[in-house]
This record gives C-alpha cells, structure tokens and sequence, in this order.
C-alpha cells in the first residue's frame, strides 16, 4: 500500500521554497458540529518516522492518529489548527466556512508560509499565496506527508472537541462521542426522534429530513 511522502515537498524545496505547508479539513460532510482545518509545515531535512504511521487520517485508528498527532506537533518547523463553527456554517455555508477554517490554521502556524499544499482544490484569500504558490493535490491526504499530518492534527482536534460536546446533557441523545456529528444511521434516527440541536447544521439536517419525509422515486 501506498503511502504519502515527501515527494512534493522536496521538489519545492529545491526551487528554494523553505517553509512548505501541507493543509486539509475535517468534518466538511458532518451533520453537526464545526469544520477544522489543519496546516503543517516540516523542515527541509525532515525525515519519514519509523515509530508512528502518517498516512490519510480515515485510513487510521484513533490510536495511531494519537500517537502521530503527538509526533507532528513535536517535530514539525510549525502547525496550525482553524475552525469555523456551525454559526458559521448555517450563515455562509460550507465552502466560505472551510476556507475560514482554512485561513485561520495558516495563520495559527506562526510562519511565513512560501508555498502551500492543499488537498483537492485552490484557497482563495490567502496574503502572501496567491495560485502560483499552491498546488491543489486530489486525495492529497493519501500523497503528500504535511498535507497527511494535517488532516491528522486536524482530525485529532476535531474528535476531542466532539467527545467533549457530546457529553453535555442537552447533546447526550446524538452519541457524538461515536460518530463524531457525522451522518450516521444512530444520528439520524436520533434527530428523527429528538430534532435538531443549536449544534446542528441545518441545510444539512433539513435535507436529510425533507429527503426522509419525501422520497424521490425513479419513473
């Protein structure tokens, strides 16, 4: 099985780009509960670990992501966590929101950032990172190792903040702690029984629901 690696990032850096940053996001398809972004940048000398395994965060367990989350914040030249919240989300949608996301993790790593990874698509707004200065990879989480240990720091983050919801009263009933706000038949069934939460997204939620309640058939 292929892993991600170095491979775009050292052709960077020998055009002379030092700082090469790897972003990607988590919980874009969620029914509740924000998007987070993550942005990591390692040093030009950096080396694949033996001890953890970096890979698409999906393909990981929550015990591996632990413990890599854990070895990229420790040996990575900068990192950055950014979400935007289901405020957010409700009043932008889920594009402008992911690229808010986005924005604050590049500004939370503390570095000037010269050249930007991202996985699947182009980022807007970014001073500094205009489209020459990034390469938008498709499953980029599965080809090149910051944007990996993005979507992982980024994941990581993500789920603790989701247990940590879930375990409000108000919250109990959605088993956040399970499937972390996304779609899941317990969720669903979940909403269909007690409504939707102020942590819900609502275009998402109303779609599932008026798509329950009124079924398309084919002709």
């Amino acid at each position: 099985m292929n892993k991600p690696d170095f491979s775009f990032e050292k052709r960077l850096w020998k055009r002379g780009f030092i700082t090469v940053a790897g972003c990607d996001e988590v919980g874009r398809g969620c029914f509740a509960g924000p998007v987070v972004a993550g942005c990591v940048a390692f040093q030009g000398e950096a080396l694949e670990p033996q001890t953890v395994m970096i890979n698409d965060s999906k393909k990981m367990t929550v015990k591996q992501r632990e413990l890599a989350s854990f070895w990229i914040r420790k040996n990575a030249l900068s990192y950055g966590i950014g979400k935007a919240s289901v405020t957010q989300i409700n009043k932008l949608g889920i594009k402008k929101s992911t690229e808010i996301a986005f924005r604050k993790a590049i500004s939370n790593s503390g570095k000037k950032i010269d050249y930007l990874l991202v996985d699947a698509f182009y980022l807007p707004y970014v001073k500094g990172l205009r489209r020459k200065k990034q390469t938008p990879i498709i499953k980029g989480d599965s080809k090149s190792f910051s944007i990996a240990a993005a979507s992982i720091i980024a994941k990581v983050y993500r789920d603790n903040l989701m247990n940590k919801i879930a375990h409000k009263r108000v919250y109990e009933k959605y088993c956040w702690e399970r499937n972390k706000g996304y779609g899941t038949l317990e969720h669903r069934k979940a909403i269909l029984k007690y409504g939707i939460s102020r942590m819900h997204r609502k275009q998402f939620v109303e779609s599932f629901i008026s798509n329950y309640l009124h079924p398309t058939t084919n002709p």
